[in-house]
């Protein structure tokens, strides 16, 4: 150590303490408010300030919320509720309106009497949104007039002013997000409708209308779309199960108050054999779960178990098949949507998405048992279709028990049992390892061959990969593609005396598991069903960030002397701008189009797809397999009409190779 640095670390004082003022803290570390700094937290912000809004509609002062993506990226949002409060904050001395947009932590939310409950996360709100844009401006129209305050990067720019006088109530923010924080600043249409249509669902009455003023590359605007759903929840699984066939008619709906716990559930039954189940509180999606999943679940189970119990007919069919029914059998074709409100969420699990508050089990607990007994008693013959999909789901799982001993005998899981196609790596720590998913044998063979051996396995997918939507789930042990995935990575089921759906990943042989196919349709067709089964079966894969796609390149260019990989269209047309655009020979010009992987030599495909170094992987998460799941049970569902609107939408790329 230096004596320079010596003298820095006796010299650690109070004046090294920094203390970032107001917005600061948010500035500097983003990511801890918002989530990162990518597309996802960037679309956070539009959340973040349509969650107030929310919040009014939730009290019942606000009927109408107006969402316009800009001309130039910025967004506002309007709301026809009581407005921001503009008198004087008697412990700040300065408007309300001021505190709510420059001080963290600051809204109505924390006041109990202001509202019972509340969206979002974290309650830092709409100050983070004003600490991360370059300019924002608020207006509030209430006391018959227009209040306005304007800000830079947190910063009031004068006191709140009134500006104008209106007969409306209400609040219009606009904000423009700052370029030099976020890795992008513009605004994906879809990922705002989606969260739009899920918020109007989720509160029914409210009219949501998203409006996109940036023209498309031929110079035309987007209609704006409006989201109302009178009935709520009882559409939103409507919505959800749209591609799959109901066996039950009409959803099973229920809204009620437990404990003072307000409780939204509807629920079908479709011919499939997933269950497909999405729980929120106050409005956000808990993708791991919680309580009310829980509470859910058990009494699903036990009243539909009670009922086949107490019914002649149902009760000999069971004893007919000799089997017990489990709590998993109640989830085969279930699909669900579980809203909750909770004055004092407690949030944990990986992502903070998961339910912690107890008392919310047993409140679900009982309106679910409520509800679901009066549906059977009402609904005799609903009420034998679902116990007798259950009855048949239980039968599965017994024979995908038998299926699964039958393979762990012939090839134990642990120790020297792994499919013979599986080309292993010689370092033997999981959390150094990973494993290329390869589509075919030739793409296995190169990838065999460029790999680095030391801590990349291969395994080659020969033949059709299974379709695990439409199948009972002991099928998928029959099926030699899947067994070989799940046998390679080590996943298991059913451990410890379990008979159980649920994947166990404990034994993970490999940090990440990639999935690399051809770069055209057909990939992308291998891709979604991988993910599919992933999304399905072993769930726990994709939330331990484990499971990755691989991006191999479309093109190489090469103009003379000067190569490049290109990975889409757009690269391609870029390098060809650069070099021949500008002096127009394209005589020393050549494109080579990789229509597999197979067409690329070792060496190629391990400089451009699989070494660390050069490569792009993209890692799948919960919504994006989820995504893949809907578009796979829409190509592979009844309902003819979705699909081809699909196919007539993305014909673009089923026309790459003309």
């Amino acid at each position: 150590m230096t004596e320079e640095q010596l003298n820095q670390e006796q010299n650690y004082s109070a004046s090294n303490i920094q203390v970032l003022e107001g917005l600061e803290a948010v500035r500097k570390r983003p990511a801890m408010y918002i989530g990162d700094i990518s597309e996802k937290g960037l679309h956070h912000l539009v959340n973040e300030t349509v969650d107030n809004s929310i919040d009014e509609a939730m009290a019942g002062y606000c009927t109408h919320i107006e969402v316009t993506i800009n001309e130039d990226n910025s967004i506002t949002v309007q709301d026809n509720g009581r407005g921001i409060p503009v008198d004087e904050h008697e412990k700040m001395h300065k408007s309300a309106l001021e505190v709510v947009m420059t001080v963290l932590h600051a809204g109505g939310k924390f006041d109990k009497g202001s509202y019972k409950v509340s969206g979002g996360l974290h309650g830092v709100g709409v100050s983070c949104v004003n600490a991360l844009s370059t300019h924002m401006m608020s207006q509030v129209f209430r006391n018959g007039h227009i209040y306005q305050q304007e800000y830079e990067k947190g910063k009031p720019l004068y006191d709140v002013k009134i500006v104008g006088d209106t007969d409306k109530t209400g609040t219009r923010q606009q904000f423009w997000p700052d370029g030099s924080i976020f890795t992008t600043t513009e605004y994906k249409y879809d990922i705002i409708a989606k969260r739009m249509r899920e918020l109007a669902y989720l509160n029914a009455g409210i009219t949501i209308t998203l409006t996109d003023l940036r023209p498309d590359e031929e110079g035309n605007l987007r209609q704006p779309e409006v989201f109302h759903a009178k009935e709520g929840l009882k559409e939103f699984v409507r919505y959800v199960d749209r591609h799959r066939t109901s066996i039950i008619g009409d959803p099973i709906c229920l809204k009620t108050e437990k404990d003072g716990v307000p409780i939204e559930v509807a629920l079908l039954y479709n011919s499939d054999y997933s269950e497909n189940i999405h729980s929120y509180v106050n409005n956000i999606n808990t993708i791991e779960g919680g309580t009310h999943l829980t509470g859910f679940r058990i009494a699903l189970a036990r009243t539909l178990k009670k009922y086949a119990d107490e019914d002649d007919q149902l009760r000999k069919q069971i004893e007919k098949a000799k089997i017990e029914v489990a709590q998993d059998d109640f989830r085969e074709g279930l699909t669900a949507i579980i809203s909750v409100k909770v004055a004092e969420p407690q949030f944990e699990g990986q992502t903070k998405t998961k339910l912690g508050n107890s008392e919310v089990n047993g409140a679900v607990q009982k309106a679910v048992g409520e509800a679901m007994t009066n549906y059977l008693e009402e609904n005799p013959k609903e009420a034998h279709t679902i116990c007798e999909k259950v009855i048949l789901a239980a039968t599965a799982r017994i024979a995908a028990r038998k299926a699964r001993e039958s393979v762990q005998r012939k090839n134990p899981m642990t120790g020297g049992g792994l499919p013979g196609k599986l080309a292993d790596c010689s370092n033997k720590d999981p959390k150094e390892c990973e494993i290329f998913l390869v589509e075919g044998d030739s793409a296995g063979g190169s990838a065999k061959q460029g790999r680095d051996r030391h801590f990349q396995a291969i395994l080659p997918l020969r033949g059709k990969i299974l379709n695990v939507e439409k199948v009972q789930w002991h099928r998928v042990f029959e099926a030699e593609s899947v067994m070989n995935i799940i046998q390679s990575i080590g996943v298991r089921f059913g451990v410890d005396g379990e008979d159980s759906k649920d994947a166990n990943i404990d034994k993970l042989r490999y940090d990440k598991i990639i999935i690399m196919t051809d770069a055209d349709v057909d990939g992308s067709h291998i891709d979604t069903l991988i993910m599919t089964l992933f999304y399905r079966f072993m769930p726990q894969v994709i939330q331990g960030g484990h499971l990755y796609i691989a991006t191999p390149p479309l093109y190489k260019c090469t103009y003379k002397k000067t190569s490049e990989y290109c990975y889409t269209e757009q690269q391609r047309q870029a390098f060809i701008d650069k070099y021949v655009a500008g002096n127009g020979d394209d005589k020393g010009l050549h494109t080579q189009r990789y229509k597999g992987l197979g067409e690329m030599n070792p060496e190629q495909l391990w400089e451009t797809t699989m070494n660390p170094e050069n490569r792009l992987l993209k890692q799948v998460t919960i919504e994006n397999a989820a995504e893949a799941d809907e578009i796979f049970s829409m190509l592979m569902g009844d309902d003819v009409e979705p699909r081809r609107e699909f196919i007539e939408k993305n014909a673009t790329y089923a026309n790459i190779d003309a």
